[in-house]
């Protein structure tokens, strides 16, 4: 019911779709009458603004072509090396004889695309051979290929990192932070011969408790069973996945914002002003953030209900009662995998101390091999993109690679 409203609603808002379209043609056009006037500089910004705001998006493009190396510029290829229902493994393959570290980045399932890692993957792309968890929307996924479990996720990440072998380096950023140390450390459990060379943890729920927010306050002041009610519905019958039962994408971008209202209206009230003023580049580079973070897609219903319960709830990861398929989830049993966790100051999603608490668990990395890093001035989403990953966090984790390789 609740996502059929959803799509009657866009269905009513593809008028105005067509109205702020018009109005922008009209009133930006070099010959017409009010182009040149303050009015019409002005409608034309708030039709601009506006189409942003209601404009159907899909999945974005990861607009990579390029990696600029030690050697120089070299074209990149884009392939997904191993498909599954739910998630794909992509390999940006670049045209060059260096011989990099092979990283696999872990993006999060939380209704964004892997794409909003973008920044993420260019930063890495330059002196690294860079693999990424590309997950699918779960409204696509037809009801006959089975559910998506949390156990399902662990399942997968192990498949990609045998596939991979045990000199990878794993990049988990924010949600699947828990789960990748989990797989590490049943990998570690089982003495797999491709347990991953590291592993860094950025900006990830380890254990919610530490420093609490905004996100783990919700999940625990409700129980499961108002997120049952209140936050799945089932796909409608006009997409392949019709009648799965989901989390929409539509609904968790819609509590992003409301964790942060006026952020987000300032941040439109200066795409306005820059619009009005004719700073095309500032209004563009806040529509391009806009673009990304307003892309969503569905997430797996009992994958979603079960990370809300094991991993903010119960905190079974460190309270060490997090099982796998009736297997004991042990931290303590990684030996061989260096570690270094990521967190930013000011981020009020997976606050300072959430990841850091990796450490108190995997107490049998030898010191020398496992380290944090403290972005000071850094929220959430600059830990894995802008200017502060670029300067301060990637090189973090590049120096920490080579070390531990």
């Amino acid at each position: 019911m609740l996502y059929s409203m959803y799509e009657a609603q866009r269905a009513f808002m593809a008028p105005m779709r067509y109205l702020t379209q018009t109005s922008k043609a009209l009133n930006g056009h070099p010959l017409g009458p009010f182009s040149y006037t303050a009015f019409g500089r002005a409608l034309e910004a708030g039709m601009e603004v506006l189409d942003g705001v209601i404009k159907d998006r899909g999945k974005p493009d990861w607009e990579i072509d390029e990696a600029v190396t030690p050697d120089g510029p070299v074209p990149v290829g884009f392939e997904a090396v191993i498909e599954t229902p739910f998630c794909d493994l992509v390999h940006f393959s670049r045209k060059t004889k260096r011989k990099d570290p092979k990283v696999l980045l872990v993006a999060p399932v939380s209704g964004h695309y892997a794409t909003l890692l973008r920044g993420t993957v260019r930063g890495l792309i330059q002196e690294h051979d860079v693999y990424v968890t590309d997950w699918k929307d779960a409204r696509n996924v037809p009801l006959s290929q089975g559910f998506f479990h949390l156990d399902d996720y662990i399942d997968l990440l192990m498949t990609f990192m045998r596939h991979l072998g045990p000199d990878l380096h794993v990049v988990a950023v924010c949600q699947p932070a828990p789960i990748t140390l989990a797989t590490v450390a049943l990998m570690a459990d089982m003495d797999d011969p491709s347990q991953p060379a590291s592993m860094t943890l950025m900006g990830g729920p380890i254990d919610p408790h530490a420093a609490p927010t905004v996100v783990t306050q919700l999940a625990d002041a409700r129980p499961m069973s108002w997120f049952e009610t209140r936050c799945i519905t089932r796909v409608p019958v006009f997409y392949p996945g019709a009648f799965r039962r989901v989390y929409p994408g539509f609904m968790q971008v819609g509590a992003f914002i409301a964790m942060n209202p006026d952020r987000h209206f300032s941040a439109h009230l200066a795409m306005f002003r820059h619009l009005v003023e004719g700073d095309g580049e500032e209004a563009e580079a806040k529509q391009r953030f806009y673009d990304e973070y307003l892309s969503v897609m569905d997430v797996p219903a009992e994958y979603y209900l079960e990370t809300v319960e094991r991993v903010f709830k119960e905190r079974q990861l460190p309270r060490g009662v997090m099982e796998w398929r009736g297997r004991l989830v042990r931290p303590e049993a990684i030996k061989k995998t260096a570690m270094l966790t990521v967190e930013g100051e000011k981020d009020d999603i997976s606050a300072p101390g959430q990841t850091l608490a990796a450490h108190d668990l995997t107490v049998n990395i030898p010191e020398d091999r496992r380290r944090n890093h403290l972005a000071m001035g850094v929220g959430h989403y600059g830990i894995f993109n802008g200017r502060k990953w670029r300067e301060n966090i990637l090189p973090e984790i590049a120096k920490f690679i080579r070390e531990v390789s």
